[in-house]
């Protein structure tokens, strides 16, 4: 009989935890290798966690909605599912089994009903004597987190974690703002006397007297619990009261991190946006002429944001100071050039997907990249990996016949380049005869960049780049 651990997998560089959204397997649900056993949401994406092994599900370790560390166990497997079928039914009666052991004088059944004090008395005396944790990580959700919550640093470094290295999780910080946000700080230094002196008393006392004694622990315990002050537990928000014409829908957790960082990207960068319209005529007449065939041969449609994409990933060449990121007060440049791709979802939500490495993919590997994240975006299958490492950001609001926008910039990112609507309008052709008049297809490309670390010359002088390469597009291209 082989039982497997299924431990939450590694889901990207920065993401040290997720929450179980929903299991998609129950206890004694077979598993194929590679099916989806679970929906996990990280700050970055939901995604489905697939088993490595196949077998039965045998229990699950992790209920929905908690928080677990990567590299935690979620899951037992059972690998033999032989074995597994044979001691399934045998696994009800082995709990009244064991909790039937500990008998009082009377006869009468009480390990159901026992309270596991020694256990709170601990979680007291390790928070008494809590060590500050100087120089520890801690994740950007914790750090919003704290920030939100008004919590210094101070207290960060006491706040004990369960994550892997001591580091705190999301689930740490959140069960602290519940407790009322006692300063760690301040506490650490001082010890709780009750506990240390009932400690040694449940210690030396016999094994029946500990049993017997135990319903008076839980009376003991039951008024205390009762008597914490009421501003130890923050009252929830209430929501806001709406008249018999208006509706109430709360915001879901996509969206709530959609809100979070776009306030935050406006707070930590001073946003300019710079605009230049390019003419595209000759962009747009190569592509009429070749979407049919590519469609034909490749078996998916052939737009215009792969070519845009292309001359972007060109002017970041030309100005790599575009491809950075501020840490504190260090600039740190890339050498990859991996542009996300805003998609809008069914839901109304947004999500950026990254191109990795676009300067090294031709027209047609770029379109290929481009349909296939955006179409896995739309059903949900789109792995941490796939959200990860970006270094500029394409937003096309031009799928949505808007001409041009002012997009909020992606952090740690520096820029980000809204695509407007191909437009037709009358323009000034010079020819070696004279000037005429013609209708010509123009759009908009408006730039947005951190003023912190991007001036308005190369802000600008980056957009009027790429907007060169989309005018110099050579009609005899091939893909």
């Amino acid at each position: 009989m082989a039982r497997v651990e299924m431990v939450m997998p590694k889901m990207g560089e920065s993401i040290m935890e997720g929450t179980v959204l929903k299991w998609l397997k129950q206890v004694g649900d077979a598993i194929e290798q590679d099916e989806s056993v679970l929906e996990v949401a990280t700050d970055k994406v939901d995604t489905e966690v697939p088993a490595i092994h196949a077998g039965v599900l045998q229990e699950i370790l992790v209920q929905e909605g908690e928080v677990v560390a990567v590299g935690a166990p979620i899951a037992i497997v059972e690998t033999d599912v032989n074995s597994a079928s044979a001691t399934a039914p045998a696994a009800a009666p082995a709990a009244p089994q064991a909790a039937s052991t500990v008998d009082t004088p009377n006869g009468q059944d009480t390990a159901a009903d026992v309270p596991h004090v020694p256990q709170l008395q601990d979680a007291q005396a390790s928070q008494s004597s809590a060590q500050p944790q100087q120089g520890r990580f801690y994740s950007p959700l914790v750090l919003s987190i704290a920030r939100q919550e008004g919590i210094s640093m101070a207290d960060l470094e006491y706040l004990p974690g369960t994550g892997k290295e001591n580091r705190v999780t999301k689930k740490d910080i959140l069960d602290y703002v519940e407790g009322g946000k006692k300063s760690l700080s301040q506490t650490s230094g001082t010890a709780a006397p009750a506990p240390a002196q009932t400690a040694p008393q449940a210690a030396s006392a016999p094994a029946t007297q500990s049993v017997q004694s135990q319903p008076t622990a839980t009376a003991q315990v039951a008024p205390a619990e009762a008597a914490k002050p009421a501003s130890s537990v923050p009252a929830s928000k209430p929501a806001p009261s709406v008249s018999g014409n208006q509706e109430l829908i709360e915001m879901d957790r996509m969206r709530k991190m959609i809100a979070q960082r776009m306030v935050d990207s406006k707070r930590i960068a001073p946003h300019v946006t710079s605009f230049v319209e390019a003419d595209v005529t000759d962009l747009v007449n190569w592509r009429n002429k070749h979407k049919d065939a590519y469609k034909k041969r490749e078996g998916e449609n052939l737009t215009f944001t792969p070519i845009l994409i292309q001359a972007i990933a060109r002017a970041i060449q030309d100005f790599p100071n575009i491809n950075v990121s501020v840490d504190g007060d260090y600039i740190i440049k890339k050498r990859d050039i991996n542009i996300g791709l805003a998609v809008a979802l069914p839901s109304g939500n947004l999500i950026v997907p990254v191109i990795h490495n676009a300067d090294q993919l031709n027209l047609n590997g770029l379109s290929k990249k481009v349909n296939d994240l955006a179409n896995r975006a739309r059903i949900n299958k789109l792995t941490p990996g796939d959200l990860e490492g970006g270094t500029y950001t394409v937003s096309n609001v031009g799928s949505f016949g808007n001409v041009m926008g002012t997009p909020i910039i992606m952090q740690p990112q520096v820029a980000i380049m809204a695509l407007g609507a191909i437009k037709k309008k009358p323009a000034v052709i010079e020819t070696p005869q004279g000037d005429l008049i013609g209708i010509r297809h123009f759009m908009f490309l408006s730039h947005s960049y951190d003023h912190r670390v991007v001036d308005g010359s190369l802000g600008g002088m980056f957009v009027r780049k790429v907007a060169d390469y989309l005018e110099q597009f050579d009609p005899n291209t091939v893909i």
